[in-house]
Order: C-alpha cells, then sequence, then structure tokens
C-alpha cells in the first residue's frame, strides 16, 4: 500500500511507462473505451474520485489486459481480486491523468475488481465473471519451471523473515532500542524482497506494512512502521509489547501462505515490476521509512527481488525475447552499480544523507530499469 504522498517526482517520472495495472468499481458499464474493450484480452477501466467503469463484467478464461485510465484528482490503485480478497494481479499509483495497464491470468471464477481513491480502504467494487477454459501459462514447461524456481527464492527469503522478525520482536518486547533499531531493516529486507507475493493476501499486507496515513477511517494502525515511529520519533516502545506480537503472528500468517501459494507465471513478471514502482514511489521519496531513513535498505530489497522474479523467467525470455533479456541485464547491473555508491558498512547510507543530486541518478536508473521490465509480462503470456 502506499499514501497519497506517491504524487512525487518518483511517481510522475514512471508517468510514461506501462506499468501493472487494477480496476475499479462502480459499475461495469460500456463507456466510452468500450470499442477497445470489445477486442479479446483486453478491458478498460475509467477511473475517478468516485466512480470506476469497468468495461466487461464477463471475460473467457485466461490472460486478460486491463488497461486503468484515473481521470479524477486523487492518485489511486486497481485490483482484480479473488476470495477472501486474495490479489490476482494489481496496480499503484496511478496518478490524476496518467493510463496504466497490467495482463492477467484469470481461471473460471468469480471475482471482484476495486478501484480505491487515495489508494486507501476497500475500494470501489464490481463483480467480475470468469467463464470456460484455457490453457494455463504454466503448461509450459519452461514457465512452470521459473514458477518452482521462484517459489524456492520465496522459501528462502520467508524463512529469514521469520527468523529476522522474532529478533526484532523480541528486541522491542525487552526494551532494547538500540538493537530493535538495528534490526528493524534488516527484518523489512527479506518483507520487500517477497512483497509481491505477500500483498497476494487480503489484509495481511497493510496489518504489517501500512503507514499511519495509508489508513481508512476506523481502522486501527499496527504493524512494522508503528514500531517505527515509536522508536525513531516518541522514543518510548514501552507499550509495544501487544504491537510487537500481532506483527509476528501477521508474518508467520503470511509465511505460511506465501509459501505454498501456486504462482502464476504472470505473478512473476508483474511483481518484478510493482518492486520497482516500489522503488520509484516510496524509497527514493523517502516517503517508505520516513521517521528512520532506512530506505536504501529497502531500496536494495526490492532490486534483487524483482531481480530474482527476472532470473526465473529468463530461460523464457532468452527465448522469446534475447534482446529484452540482455537490455535487462544491463539496466540491473547499471542500476545496482549506482546503489551501490551509497554503501555504509554491511548497509546503506541514511535517506536524508543523500542529496537531491544523488535521488536523481538512483530515479533515473530505475526509470531506465522499469522500462524494459513493464514489457516482460506481454513477453510471458505470448
Amino acid at each position: 500500500m502506499r499514501t497519497p504522498l506517491a504524487l512525487t517526482a518518483g511517481a510522475l517520472a514512471l508517468a510514461g511507462l506501462t506499468a501493472c495495472s487494477s480496476t475499479t468499481g462502480g459499475g461495469a458499464t460500456a463507456g466510452p473505451a468500450a470499442t477497445d474493450a470489445a477486442k479479446p484480452g483486453k478491458i478498460t477501466v475509467a477511473a475517478n474520485d468516485t466512480d470506476c467503469q469497468v468495461s466487461a463484467a464477463d471475460l473467457p478464461a485466461g490472460t486478460s489486459t486491463f488497461e486503468v485510465t484515473n481521470s479524477g484528482s486523487k492518485v489511486t490503485e486497481f485490483y482484480v481480486y479473488a476470495d477472501g480478497d486474495r490479489v490476482m494481479g494489481e496496480v499503484e499509483n496511478i496518478v490524476p491523468g496518467l493510463t496504466r495497464q497490467v495482463i492477467i491470468e484469470l481461471p473460471a471464477g468469480a471475482y471482484q475488481t476495486a478501484c480505491k481513491p487515495g489508494m486507501i480502504g476497500k475500494g470501489i467494487r464490481n463483480p467480475l465473471k470468469v467463464s470456460g477454459a484455457a490453457v494455463p501459462l504454466t503448461d509450459d514447461v519452461k514457465l512452470a519451471k521459473a514458477t518452482a524456481d521462484y517459489q524456492r527464492y520465496v522459501k528462502s527469503q520467508s524463512d529469514a523473515l521469520l527468523v529476522k522478525t522474532q529478533e526484532f520482536v523480541d528486541a522491542v518486547k525487552a526494551g532494547d532500542a538500540d538493537k530493535a533499531k538495528a534490526l528493524f531493516p534488516i527484518a523489512r529486507t527479506y518483507w520487500e524482497r517477497i512483497e509481491p507475493v505477500a500483498e497476494s493476501f487480503g489484509d495481511l499486507d497493510p496489518a504489517i506494512d501500512a503507514r499511519e496515513g495509508d489508513l481508512a477511517k476506523g481502522e486501527k494502525w499496527t504493524g512494522f512502521h508503528k514500531i517505527e515511529k515509536h522508536l525513531w520519533v516518541t522514543k518510548d516502545i514501552s507499550k509495544d509489547g501487544p504491537t510487537a506480537d500481532k506483527l509476528m503472528v501477521d508474518v508467520k500468517e503470511i509465511v505460511a501462505k506465501s509459501t505454498t501459494e501456486k504462482l502464476a507465471p504472470l505473478k512473476l513478471a508483474n511483481g518484478a515490476k510493482e518492486l520497482l514502482d516500489e522503488v520509484a514511489t516510496g524509497k527514493i521519496t523517502g516517503e517508505e521509512d520516513r521517521y528512520s531513513h532506512t530506505d536504501l535498505w529497502d531500496f536494495a530489497a526490492n532490486l534483487e527481488g524483482s531481480q530474482a522474479a527476472v532470473s526465473a523467467l529468463r530461460p523464457v525470455l532468452d527465448e522469446r525475447a534475447p534482446d529484452l533479456a540482455k537490455t535487462l541485464d544491463e539496466k540491473f547491473a547499471a542500476a545496482s552499480e549506482t546503489l551501490g555508491k551509497h554503501r555504509a558498512g554491511d548497509g546503506w547510507k541514511l535517506h536524508n544523507e543523500l542529496s537531491k543530486a544523488d535521488l536523481k541518478e538512483l530515479s533515473d536508473a530505475i526509470n531506465a530499469l522499469a522500462e524494459p521490465i513493464s514489457k516482460v509480462a506481454a513477453v510471458v503470456a505470448q
């Protein structure tokens, strides 16, 4: 989840890029975009601050492209949900005037689309019915292997997330603020590497990772960032025991679900792009870890997680789009080299230690990488 603060230079810098998208609620009506939407596999979504018009409410099974245009005044998000608010596909930080798209594979079943003006709450929702049968992408041997390889990566990162979060929670409950501060960015590193998978499971992601401004009226603030504020701002964690315990419970639940989730190949492709969007709209701006300024730990983790997803898909890219694979290698290397300038011992410099020129250089490197990554989903869906 991201707050409206994401209307920043980082978010606007990505405005021209094709990216993951989501749908909205408010009535599956045939609006001005209905002609384009009549083409198989493409659904247009007209989103604003109070409405979300989805050009189709019934789809054939298989892959579909959702193209979302935000004509409102608020930053919005789009999601396709299965039962239990399991995220099948999404796009965040759709700034006013921007059109973004996402390719999602949907088997037959009942779903909901959701638009979230202001990027908070449950969103404006519509039913979406998917019928029929389609050959799943995982019938391709290389795509099936890619998802299995990435699943092993998720398992390794999840195991480490459990260990480091427990150490962080224990330090908070023991009142050891210095130790908790040291562990905060380390525990979050493992979370950030697998966040596209973790985000799939309804309210667990915001319970763990929401910032204060992400909450709709009446929602309770929990998770990493609440403790972060108390560590660095109020400097009092004496009452954070229950929050720490809940964080551990939520992390255990999301790890259990993440490590058993059967991933779709497009989830890898879309997730790689989502992680770069996270960098451009949160880490670059300092919005993510606004109290501790440990954003570069998250930045590095997002970059590593994105590269892991692309690496799993590499045999498919080499076969179908070798030039794109080569470009991705070059852009990942350039982004890693640029970030590497800000190493500090075993960790990273604080965000508030970087100059505007430093942040622009990092932003430019991520934008240069985000453009070719935005093409990976279409290659996977071929």
